[in-house]
Order: C-alpha cells, then sequence, then structure tokens
C-alpha cells in the first residue's frame, strides 16, 4: 500500500562491500561517536549533487525525521501553515507537534497550484511555512514544473514563509516529458543534480530528501538542505534530541556512493526501468479490464497512480472494501485530503513499486471485478 522500493533494484552487493571496507578501517571510526550535522564525506557527496555548500547539509534518520526537526524549528504552537490538498497524511501527523493549523492549497495535474496559493495571499492568507511535495507528488503524482518553482520562491520571499519542499521521490524519474525512458547522465558531471533546482537556492526553502526510495527504507538516512539561518537552530535541537544519526550507517552510506563514480545513477538506471515498467502494466490492466472506469494518467515517475473513478455513484468507500475481500489492498483517496475543496475522495492510491507486473495485472483483474459488483 505504500511507497515501498522493489528489492532487487537496491545495491545489496554495493551494501556488503561498502560495509566491509568500513569496518576494516583502523579503529573502526564507524562505531564512535559522530558529529550532529553528520559524517563530512557523505554531507560532501550529497552537498555536490544538490549544488550548495556543505555547510548547509544536516544528515537526518530519513524523510519524516527532517520534517519534523525543521517543524520543531520553524514553527511556533499554533502557527498557520500551507499544505497541499491532497497531500502526504503522515506530515498531517507531523504537525501534532506545533499544534499548527492548516490551509489547504489545491493541488493541480501540476502540483501545488501556486497561482490559487497567490490570490490567497493576495486576499490576506499569512502562513509561517508552506508544505509541499514538488516532484511526482504524493499522492497525484504531478510535478511542478520549473517556472512554477520560481513563482513560488518568489511569494515565500515576498510575504515571509517557509518552504518545505518534500522530495523523496525526485530521483525516480522514469519516464521523461516526452514519453520516452528517461536516460541516465554521462560524462564528468555524472554525480551532479539532476538540474538547477531554485528550491537549493533561496533562504526561504528547506529542501528535504532520503535515501529511503533509491537505497532502501531500512537504512533510515536522509538530509536536509536549509538556508544558512537555520542551520544553527536545526543543529541546536537536534543535539537535544538524539545526537545524530548512526555513524555507521552514514559511514557505509558514504563508502557506498564512492565506490566508484556515477555508482548511484546506475542504481537509479535500474530502479527507472522497473517502476516503468510496472506503472505500464497496472495502467493498462486497469484500462483492459474495467474500460472507461478510470481517468489514469500515466505518471512521469514516482511509485503511485492515482486514478480516478469515472462513474459518481460508485460508492468509493465500498469498492475498497470489496476489493480487500479480492485481496487487493489499496490507500483509498480521502485519506490524503488535508481540507474540503478535493475531489480526492473518488481517487485510488494504487502502489506498484515492490509488485511483480504479473501481479499488478492480476490486481487490475480484481479491482475490476469489485468495481463489477457495484454496477450490476
Amino acid at each position: 500500500m505504500g511507497g515501498v522500493p522493489d528489492p532487487s533494484v537496491l545495491p545489496a552487493a554495493e551494501v556488503t562491500e561498502a560495509t566491509a571496507r568500513v569496518l576494516a578501517r583502523p579503529g573502526l571510526p564507524a562505531l564512535q561517536y559522530s558529529r550532529t550535522e553528520g559524517d563530512p564525506a557523505l554531507r560532501a557527496w550529497i552537498a555536490t549533487r544538490e549544488g550548495v555548500d556543505p555547510a548547509r547539509i544536516v544528515i537526518t534518520n530519513g524523510g519524516f525525521h527532517g520534517l519534523a526537526l525543521t517543524i520543531q524549528t520553524v514553527l511556533e504552537r499554533g502557527d498557520l501553515i500551507a499544505v497541499d490538498n491532497p497531500t502526504f497524511p503522515l506530515f498531517l501527523r507531523g504537525l501534532e507537534l506545533a499544534d499548527a493549523r492548516i490551509a489547504p492549497v489545491p493541488v493541480g495535474c501540476e502540483g501545488l497550484r501556486v497561482d490559487v496559493l497567490a490570490d490567497q495571499l493576495r486576499r490576506g492568507l499569512r502562513p509561517t511555512a508552506l508544505y509541499t511535495v514538488p516532484d511526482f507528488h504524493n499522492p497525484s503524482q504531478g510535478t511542478l514544473p520549473l517556472e512554477q518553482r520560481h513563482e513560488l520562491v518568489a511569494l515565500a520571499e515576498h510575504y515571509g514563509f517557509v518552504v518545505l519542499a518534500d522530495n523523496p521521490y525526485r530521483e525516480l524519474r522514469f519516464r521523461a516529458p516526452d514519453g520516452e525512458l528517461e536516460r541516465p547522465r554521462s560524462g564528468a558531471g555524472l554525480d551532479a543534480g539532476p538540474r538547477d533546482e531554485p528550491f537549493n537556492h533561496s533562504p526561504w526553502v528547506v529542501h528535504v530528501n532520503t535515501f529511503t526510495k533509491t537505497l532502501g527504507p531500512g537504512l533510515r538516512l536522509g538530509w536536509l538542505v536549509l538556508p544558512e539561518w537555520l542551520v544553527p537552530d536545526v543543529v541546536a535541537l537536534r543535539a537535544r534530541q538524539d545526537s545524530h544519526s548512526s555513524t555507521f550507517v552514514q559511514a557505509v552510506v558514504a563508502e557506498l556512493l564512492t565506490l566508484r563514480p556515477g555508482l548511484f545513477d546506475e542504481t537509479l538506471t535500474r530502479a527507472r526501468a522497473l517502476y516503468r515498467e510496472r506503472s505500464d502494466a497496472l495502467a493498462g490492466a486497469l484500462a483492459e479490464a474495467a474500460p472507461g472506469a478510470f481517468d489514469v494518467d500515466l505518471p512521469e515517475g514516482g511509485l503511485f497512480l492515482w486514478p480516478r473513478l469515472r462513474d459518481d455513484a460508485v460508492d468509493a468507500d465500498r469498492l475498497a472494501e470489496d476489493a480487500a475481500r479480492a485481496g487487493v489492498l489499496y490507500q483509498r483517496g480521502s485519506f490524503f485530503a488535508s481540507g474540503p475543496g478535493t475531489d480526492a475522495d473518488r481517487h485510488l492510491r494504487l502502489s506498484f513499486g515492490d509488485t511483480s507486473a504479473e501481479r499488478l495485472r492480476e490486481a487490475g483483474r480484481r479491482l475490476s471485478g469489485a468495481l463489477a459488483q457495484q454496477q450490476r
């Protein structure tokens, strides 16, 4: 049901080799304490990929931990935060840390509706922060275009709110805008970031990312790209909590990423090809088994489909229950609403990351059968 990567594309052999090398170091530094900001070698690699100064990188225990640290640092109790609608529901739980008030902002086919946000701000909305998933939005799968990213940064700088850009799926682009398979980069810049990211170059943006979807969720390792003014506060908060992420895991990942140039992108290439195949298999199964029942946009990346039920007479809650009895589990769209004004309840979030194409096709047939029970 969740965004689980497939084990076959995780770099198990490289993790094994990197672990052996780390444990062979004299004095076993990986079994000692680390810096609160994180392992210097790992931060340097991330900084190169993001195109920022390593001093702005703080290592976290995964993406959600990075969000929690930011919430606790940026928000005061009762502050107002603008949030995607629909949105990643676990983020709403994180807001309980600050007892924050929520202002929903609608999401369209290209992610956050920056035009609607601009209108809300002109009408007097004054959030302390804004949360969005800019690449392969969870759940809607839209990607915020570069022009809108610049517009969002400009709004944040004008009105004085912090943008929390949560980007766990950024590296999983498997379809280029023209529909072709996304190709790996080559040459000296192989380990450079995927593009010039405006979110990394504004003092009003916190960019959140993780190795969860690319190297494995069990590593529990992510990072923040922070504006310089926020680094001391985040580091001070982290020092009062758990001090730092696992020294050992950081060392293994840093070693893995530098075993040879381009290793990370080679890993991504395998993952992208597999996830494109699976997204196509699932979308094709829905179209074949239940023609005309769903509006389905093929994603350009990520780990989900977000089909919409065309027939408004279909009871979405009953469909989920009937599908579960048939062995098909998914998240109901209503689970992702951050407020009124969304049709999320007419959607299904279907995951394909760790499920074979054959099983996805069977899931499509079973889901079609569950739908047919209501349409007899």
